[in-house]
């Protein structure tokens, strides 16, 4: 059932799923379009890192996936409360319920969460969407998709795709 699932939104014609792999942790993900990636560094609680980012835009919505290493296992939590509340914060969103995430290689970790938010963007329109954090190590992850009103099947796809050590 899931097989099918994956195939008819793979059919969708504004998404073009494709596997997308870095050479961080072995982190693989299906992307309904062709990322770009760049990289800059950035405040996560009280550490500046290096943050590597791949997104891209299909069918009304922006996908992304983050990572930076934070260096020091115990700063771990901390970055990933951190990768939510800055998400949060973006986009004035009022956080939805935090679901616990398991995400095949990561690290357990009371913070790794996928959740929902609600909220605009910099022009005043409203913007929805997720984002789930994790980690591996000492590197933290961040996926997101942020646009149109959270298409499931879509969200789905992308999110149940992350993996590690692949």
């Amino acid at each position: 059932m899931a097989t099918t699932m994956l195939l008819l939104t793979a059919c969708a014609p504004a998404m073009n799923w494709r596997e997308v792999r870095t050479d961080v942790q072995g982190a693989a993900m299906l992307f309904p379009c062709k990322p770009s990636s760049f990289a800059r560094m950035v405040r996560l609680g009280q550490e500046q890192v290096r943050m590597t980012l791949q997104a891209c835009d299909a069918d009304g919505a922006t996908w992304g996936f983050a990572w930076a290493d934070v260096g020091d296992p115990a700063r771990v939590p901390a970055a990933l409360r951190a990768l939510r509340q800055s998400a949060a914060d973006n986009l004035s969103a009022t956080p939805g319920e935090a679901l616990p995430l398991r995400v095949p290689g990561a690290t357990p970790q009371p913070e790794s969460l996928r959740q929902t938010l609600s909220g605009r963007a910099p022009d005043g329109k409203p913007l929805s969407g997720q984002i789930a954090v994790f980690s591996r190590g000492t590197v933290v992850f961040q996926a997101t998709m942020l646009g149109r009103p959270t298409d499931e099947e879509s969200a789905s796809t992308f999110f149940s795709s992350l993996r590690l050590g692949v």
